[in-house]
């Protein structure tokens, strides 16, 4: 209970002081998870909108292998990108192991099957409703994708937070690809799981209740931003 306390006021201390390491943590925690959820939603999108208005042989199972990798354990996706990126992998010549771009790339093949996998179910039941209409306007698959895109913006906010809780609370996979250095990839989760192993509890709590403030601090902005609950008022 006394870490808890202490945990408490820490957080309260490090965001008084404007202490200039937490600041540089926190943005780059922000940096590189919107950058993320922003390149995973232009990849989940249209694959959402795809499966839902495309009819092929083998669409059941494309969807059953969508929403099993919404299921992909981080620290396997995070190996995987460490081989690729590693000297002796195929672009280790890009020298990006070890960079805040390494844990970008691992957070949007994480969390692009989880937005995907939402976009379609929402799209799908959008397209039920607007399938006569635009097969009678004679619209194109892609229009018609881009449609059903637009006009199911507000349900695609809630796979977009998905995904950006989901990756602002990842830690396996940029541990791995990231390597948890300071003052380049150290991130909100990567300093709690450090403070923890150095047994400063009080430490790693008040950087978790700030990690936790910063998540519903974006997701209330974004909510507001958006109109979403007045929308759904009205």
């Amino acid at each position: 209970m006394n870490d808890i306390w202490l945990g408490l006021l820490n957080a309260v201390r490090l965001l008084v002081s404007l202490d200039a390491d937490l600041f540089e943590i926190v943005l780059r925690s922000l940096q590189v998870t919107i950058t993320a959820v922003i390149i995973a939603s232009l990849i989940g999108f249209p694959i959402g909108a795809w499966l839902a208005v495309n009819r092929f042989r083998h669409r059941r199972l494309a969807i059953a292998l969508l929403n099993a990798l919404m299921g992909l354990p981080p620290v396997v996706v995070g190996l995987f990108v460490y081989l690729l990126l590693s000297r002796s992998g195929p672009f280790g010549v890009l020298n990006l192991l070890f960079t805040p771009t390494a844990m970008i790339i691992a957070q949007v093949i994480i969390i692009t099957p989880l937005i995907a996998s939402i976009s379609h179910q929402a799209i799908r039941d959008l397209w039920s409703e607007y399938h006569d209409l635009l097969i009678s306007l004679h619209a194109t698959k892609w229009q018609r994708m881009k449609t059903l895109i637009w006009d199911a913006r507000r349900s695609l906010l809630t796979a977009t937070l998905a995904g950006f809780g989901r990756a602002i609370g990842e830690v396996g996979a940029i541990m791995i690809v990231g390597g948890n250095i300071d003052h380049l990839t150290r991130v909100l989760t990567t300093a709690i799981t450090l403070e923890t192993g150095k047994g400063d509890f009080a430490l790693a709590i008040g950087l978790g209740i700030i990690l936790v403030g910063l998540a519903i601090i974006i997701n209330l902005a974004i909510h507001i931003i958006s109109k979403t609950e007045r929308a759904g008022t009205w």
